[in-house]
């Protein structure tokens, strides 16, 4: 259930920060009537509604451009739901989940803006990354070569003076030949496992005694320089402190209501899970 709660309550958090927020004093009325139709009335909110649900390339239009085109898309839609008495039974379950869908999407916007202040980023990165120690970095070059005897060749060569960058322009297959066999800086963790081990043993300014092979051929490896990483500010991981509070806060609500619900699924036990498309097929052949 875990893994079907989070990307739900994923998808509500974004529709809820979808939709954009206008000042109070500065909104006009949403009552306003722009149009009717036999009787039926079309306000401002239901243009606010149906610009809203348009692709985001339209939404981008001037409001002058769109203005009329709503008016006329929404007494379209007027005149032809004029023609039916009631809708579908699978069109009101339909509006009864959009309904459900838009509710969430508010009681989960009240969580966000409570959860998701100056206060509580900062203190989740201070307690993430403030008083934590950055892991090492690690500068290193290689030579990349398709048999261990080459690399071992090399190895000697660079032993008795042969220049490692040179060597590396003129021997390596790996694209870092062009720059001397470097490969910049790297975190723990960012290179393939026996490559990674073997920088890891180094003291920097020294050459691996032996070849190491990966999938991508042998190695010769130089641990250039280490360094010690540092914590990223505020800003830089801003945007992911956010997404984790907002999640673990629709988390913990939704959990806090399951918990004090009354919640009955027998009914399901009456049902195959194989029904569900079943009943899909038949109303798509109708």
């Amino acid at each position: 259930m875990q893994t079907l709660t989070r990307p739900i309550a994923a998808a509500l958090t974004a529709l809820a920060l979808a939709t954009p927020a206008t000042a109070q004093d500065e909104a006009p009325d949403l009552s306003t009537v722009v149009a009717t139709v036999n009787g039926d009335e079309i306000n401002l909110g239901h243009m606010v509604a149906a610009r809203e649900n348009l692709p985001q390339q339209y939404q981008q239009l001037p409001d002058d451009v769109l203005f009329d085109a709503l008016i006329d898309q929404l007494v379209q839609q007027t005149l032809l739901s004029q023609t039916q008495d009631e809708l579908t039974g699978i069109a009101e379950m339909t509006l009864e989940n959009e309904r459900r869908l838009l509710g969430a999407a508010q009681a989960v916007e009240d969580v966000v803006n409570t959860a998701v202040t100056d206060d509580a980023l900062q203190s989740l990165y201070d307690e993430r990354y403030a008083d934590a120690e950055g892991g090492t970095e690690f500068n290193a070059s290689h030579i990349l070569v398709e048999s261990e005897e080459e690399a071992q060749e090399i190895i000697a060569e660079i032993e008795g003076g042969a220049d490692f960058s040179e060597l590396a322009e003129a021997r390596s297959t790996g694209p870092s030949a062009a720059s001397g066999g470097d490969l910049g800086w790297f975190g723990e963790g960012a290179m393939v496992e026996p490559f990674q081990q073997a920088v890891e043993t180094l003291e920097p300014g020294t050459l691996a005694e032996a070849p190491v092979e990966t999938q991508f051929g042998w190695h010769v490896i130089r641990l250039n320089e280490t360094r010690t990483a540092e914590a990223p500010s505020l800003d830089d991981v801003r945007g992911e402190l956010s997404e984790e509070l907002r999640q673990s806060a629709v988390d913990t609500q939704v959990e806090e209501l399951r918990d004090e619900a009354e919640i009955d699924r027998s009914g399901a036990e009456s049902v195959a899970p194989s029904d569900l498309g079943a009943a899909a097929a038949s109303l798509q052949a109708d």
